[in-house]
């Protein structure tokens, strides 16, 4: 992104690394990077061919790596509003701009040691491990002039990240009429893991915490959570309930409306586009559910402030 070479010490940060999932910018696209980023993964082929065709049912690419550069320049822009002009780059897991093309710009423009933020919310082997073994990778791949990083911490139950979902969810409510209001149930999703991965990690007990904190904040008693996408063996445990289970449900109940609040994704993809907007969607309706979807945090003011926070504290405190 920057054009200008930042200065650089032995010990100050220079710069910082947007690390993100990556996805495909045009149907041609697709199948390519399913194979990338699913390689090694026991994945059935018709799961594959159907998301291949949900690619097709929002237009054919992914808004991701688009929205991760919008959160790289809100978020330049507010360092720089301070007193840390740190340029922001953006380094993609399974696709362009892979880890390895980030960093050997970022080598060739000056920077030495750079702070990475991972761009998921909750943390497990999938959603953090993997992310870390690829930057690792990645430079080893750009060799010795590769920067150097250190990780922010984790922020699921960040109170700005906390802010921003909430105001989200607040202004999806708000579509709903003022007497059904507080009889709407809100719904929390996160993209669903395998059972043993859950286990040995502390991501579902961060999915809760952090719905949990956004229903608090919001002051509205009707909420859960539940769990999307998942893509593996289909005879492997996986977390759940899963999110049109839960919605059936619903419908079988009292219930009028739902927000559906994607609380484990910070920008719209195809998890969202397709698998809560069209599928979900479709199940509510059949169930006789009135459905709203809130609005990822993307470049909301509030998250972007507290990415700034999370750079600057790490800056204070390097690993």
């Amino acid at each position: 992104m920057p054009a200008a070479s930042p200065q650089s010490s032995a010990h100050a940060h220079d710069a910082v690394l947007l690390i993100a999932y990556g996805g495909p910018n045009a149907m041609a696209e697709v199948r390519p990077f399913l194979a990338n980023a699913l390689r090694g993964q026991p994945v059935p082929p018709e799961r594959i061919e159907a998301v291949v065709q949900h690619y097709k049912q929002i237009g054919g690419r992914s808004p991701l790596t688009d929205l991760t550069f919008r959160q790289a320049r809100a978020l330049e822009a507010e360092l720089c509003a301070g007193s840390n002009r740190l340029p922001v780059y953006v380094g993609m897991r399974n696709w362009s701009p892979y880890l390895r093309e980030a960093l050997t710009r970022m080598a060739a423009e000056g920077v030495r040691r750079a702070i990475g933020v991972v761009m998921t919310v909750q943390q497990t082997e999938a959603s953090w491990d993997r992310y870390l073994r690829a930057v690792a990778a990645a430079r080893a791949e750009v060799g010795p002039a590769a920067p150097e990083l250190d990780y922010a911490d984790e922020w699921h139950a960040h109170t700005l990240f906390i802010e921003a979902v909430a105001d989200r969810v607040r202004a999806a409510l708000a579509e709903i009429r003022a007497e059904r209001r507080a009889a709407a149930t809100l719904v929390f999703t996160a993209h669903s893991v395998p059972a043993a991965m859950a286990a040995v990690s502390p991501y579902a007990a961060q999915v809760v915490e952090a719905a949990g904190l956004v229903a608090g904040r919001l002051g509205h008693r009707n909420w859960l959570v539940a769990y999307q996408s998942r893509s593996g063996n289909p005879r492997d445990p996986w977390l759940e309930p899963d999110v049109c289970e839960v919605l059936r449900q619903l419908g079988r109940t009292h219930v009028r409306d739902v927000v559906v609040a994607p609380i484990g994704f910070v920008c719209d993809h195809v998890e969202v586009l397709y698998d809560l907007d069209i599928a979900a969607r479709s199940v509510a309706e059949q169930a006789g559910l009135g459905f709203i979807r809130a609005a990822t945090v993307g470049d909301h003011p509030a998250f972007i402030r507290m990415l700034a926070d999370v750079v600057r504290q790490r800056m204070q405190h390097p690993t």
